[in-house]
């Protein structure tokens, strides 16, 4: 087994046992990563490699959107800038407009951040609560 199926295989472990937040987490980070590849490729003129990235940005994007829990009052609220995002990734892809592209990796980035200090939280209340 090379290196690279090695961390493949670890990586798809870490995906099937990780608890729903942790992956929530994930996705941030993949989006992130994503829009980091997308804006990378259409400053090297790599159309082909940027729209991929982009697109595979917004299949997350989406995903937040279609498993949104509604039952919350801030659902609303989030989904909208969740809109937003997808919004700046098409416009981004479309135009190959990089500023839209750091728009939606800001936003994402916050929310990954908030998403963070979140679990955080809930597992401090977790260990005070033991």
């Amino acid at each position: 087994m090379n290196a690279a199926t090695t961390a493949q295989a670890y990586k798809r472990q870490q995906i099937l046992t990780a608890p729903p937040e942790e992956l929530t987490l994930m996705l941030y980070n993949g989006a992130i990563r994503f829009v980091t590849e997308s804006i990378a490729a259409i400053g090297s003129q790599e159309i082909r490699k940027a729209h991929a990235a982009n697109i595979r940005a917004q299949n997350i994007v989406r995903e937040f959107m279609i498993t949104m829990d509604m039952k919350q009052d801030i659902s609303a609220k989030w989904l909208l800038m969740d809109e937003y995002i997808l919004h700046c990734l098409v416009q981004g892809n479309i135009k190959k407009d990089t500023a839209k592209l750091e728009e939606a990796k800001g936003l994402l980035v916050e929310f990954r951040d908030a998403w963070f200090q979140a679990m955080k939280q809930v597992r401090a209340g977790k260990t005070a609560d033991k």
